[in-house]
């Protein structure tokens, strides 16, 4: 949290996107077959996975084990988690008159068991607590497209229906950005230290796009739980021309992945702003001394700056070694700046 504030740490503080489960050989035998979100609903079982990351590696934060997907159940949207293809929505927003059908919900209500999750686990642990929402865009992709696999790399589907109907998108963006602004500060009140803000898709897009059809509505997200005292981190990826963009749009933290090194993403990001990232996940695959290799030179670039959160640019892919994730957590901490 001091790093957030771009206040002195006395070591850089690390965590990963998707550290509770994939790499974790206890997370796959609680998984098995039972359904993500049978998980979700018994806050027990869903705290137990968060906090499982700290058996394996020490890492500074407990990013709550959720789906970014699992608002659609209060909006009214049919979901269902499909092995191997992730989350499906069997009713997905088509056009204008699905927007119309949308249910409007309290999350604190509807998602009631993802906050007792957090409240459990500040009874239990000792590190921060991350809660996390989808950005207005890339929640809208999976409520249009319906599915959670990438049909498209482009995403084609989701760009015409912008420019077919934009005023169409801008209601379901808006939607979006209201009630997952509450979903995030429902969270703090539940005891998140900070909140991260995904727009895992949003790469697809120009400046021009984004700047017209993303940023209001992230503007506004962020701008609400600012507003509501959440501190938060905006992840973005895809598109480093988007970095000036997203920055203006909000977050304590600006996210980054590994297409641009971190002090140029920094100097784009401006120094008022902490930052997040930006190992490439890809590079855990390959074993510990290319790891700590790729670390190294994240750190050094760094070079002791305030506001530095250490993590990767995207989620752990599976397959990765939890050795070499804990190989990596030591090589941060114990990093000093020459």
């Amino acid at each position: 949290m001091r790093a957030l504030r771009r206040e002195p740490t006395d070591a850089t503080p690390v965590w990963f996107m998707r550290q509770a489960g994939r790499a974790l050989p206890r997370y796959r035998e609680r998984r098995a077959d039972r359904d993500m979100f049978a998980i979700l609903r018994d806050p027990e079982s869903a705290a137990d996975i968060t906090a499982m990351p700290l058996e394996y590696f020490p890492v500074d934060a407990a990013v709550l084990y959720n789906d970014l997907v699992t608002p659609f159940f209060g909006a009214g949207l049919d979901l269902e988690m499909v092995p191997g293809v992730g989350p499906v929505v069997h009713n997905p927003v088509e056009n204008a008159a699905d927007i119309d059908r949308l249910t409007r919900f309290d999350p604190r209500e509807t998602l009631v068991w993802s906050l007792d999750q957090i409240r459990l686990l500040r009874q239990r642990i000792d590190v921060p607590v991350l809660g996390f929402v989808g950005a207005p865009f890339t929640i809208s992709t999976y409520a249009i497209r319906g599915s959670g696999s990438v049909k498209h790399k482009h995403h084609e589907d989701i760009k015409a229906f912008i420019y077919r109907d934009p005023e169409a998108w801008h209601r379901l963006a808006d939607f979006w950005a209201e009630h997952l602004a509450e979903y995030g500060i429902a969270q703090h009140e539940a005891g998140a230290a900070a909140v991260q803000v995904f727009d895992s898709w949003v790469g697809a897009l120009g400046p021009d796009d984004y700047e017209r059809y993303v940023f209001p509505h992230s503007q506004k997200l962020l701008g609400r739980m600012k507003d509501a005292g959440v501190p938060t981190i905006h992840f973005a990826t895809g598109n480093p021309a988007l970095l000036p963009l997203i920055a203006l749009a909000g977050g304590d933290a600006i996210s980054v992945d590994w297409r641009l090194p971190i002090d140029v993403a920094w100097d784009m990001i401006g120094d008022d702003r902490a930052i997040q990232g930006n190992l490439d996940p890809a590079v855990l695959l390959a074993g510990r001394d290319a790891a700590l290799a790729k670390s190294r030179d994240i750190l050094d670039r760094v070079a002791g700056r305030p506001g530095h959160i250490f993590n990767l640019g995207h989620g752990i892919v599976p397959g990765t070694d939890h050795e070499v994730l804990r190989a990596v957590v030591d090589f941060v901490h114990e990093y000093k700046a020459s």
